[in-house]
């Protein structure tokens, strides 16, 4: 059932988006991402904002720099609740597959404009 892998950094740890976007709390484990580092972005879709409180968002961009690392939490998911994900991420963010310190592999959503190379794996 669930079989997909979600690395998230930002708001999709929040119980409130969790519970909004997937109707349950996720169950995560701490894992770090290298090769990506973290700024903001602002958030201009009301719906989005008012689930997660936030008018500003942390977003990555690919740095490709092995130092650069950004904690988060890997989250066991379903392909239905990865669909969900996909909705309540805005344009601005785009998913890919990564790999994560750990090893395991995993979609993470990511500056649409900084983004890997197409090879590590794209969704869009």
């Amino acid at each position: 059932m669930y079989s997909e892998w979600l690395f998230s950094y930002g708001t999709l740890q929040l119980p409130s988006v969790q519970i909004a976007t997937f109707g349950r709390l996720l169950d995560g484990s701490a894992d770090a991402l290298p090769g990506f580092e973290q700024t903001m972005v602002q958030i201009e879709d009301a719906e989005v904002v008012a689930t997660s409180g936030q008018t500003h968002h942390p977003i990555l961009r690919f740095s490709g720099d092995p130092a650069h690392r950004v904690a988060g939490q890997v989250f066991r998911i379903s392909s239905d609740e990865l669909a969900q994900a996909d909705r309540y991420e805005v344009a601005a963010y785009r998913r890919v597959s990564v790999m994560l310190a750990s090893g395991q592999q995993a979609w993470v959503y990511v500056d649409a404009r900084y983004g890997p190379p197409q090879s590590l794996g794209d969704a869009s």
